[in-house]
């Protein structure tokens, strides 16, 4: 009797030391899981702001990169959010390359206008946030 009552202890133990091992390896493939989902489906996009674009523009070179703040050498940064005079302003007119491509958006026209500053190449669509709005920056794209 003792004998069966030691056996029965022991898978006891067993059985809860494997519980344990399984619970902590579903909380480790949660914890992997969530890294995998990339930030911007994860973070909450700013009150008043949309975080991307449904469509990329034509005109955006295949293989461009998606970023939402640009960030330059000098301190100046360009946003997801900013209005086009903003954007000039922060750039300078020689800064604009002169390219510039309009097509349909989800709520008007949609602006894909190239820049050149500070060493970088890059490209803001411009398109307004709701309807009979001011277009804003609705994406950056490095090339």
């Amino acid at each position: 009797m003792e004998t069966l009552r030691l056996r029965l202890a022991s898978a006891l133990e067993w059985g809860i030391a494997a519980a344990f091992l399984a619970a902590t390896l579903a909380v480790f493939l949660l914890v992997i899981q969530n890294m995998q989902v990339p930030a911007s489906v994860r973070a909450q996009a700013p009150a008043g702001q949309v975080a991307a674009i449904a469509t990329i523009p034509a005109a955006v070179p295949a293989g461009a990169v998606s970023v939402p703040v640009l960030p330059f050498g000098d301190g100046k940064a360009i946003r997801v959010g900013d209005t086009p005079a903003a954007v000039t302003a922060m750039v300078g007119r020689t800064g604009e390359t002169g390219r510039e491509e309009a097509d349909r958006g989800r709520l008007g026209q949609r602006l894909t206008r190239f820049y050149e500053y500070a060493g970088f190449r890059f490209i803001v669509v411009f398109e307004p946030f709701e309807r009979r709005g001011e277009p804003r920056a609705s994406a950056i794209y490095l090339p």
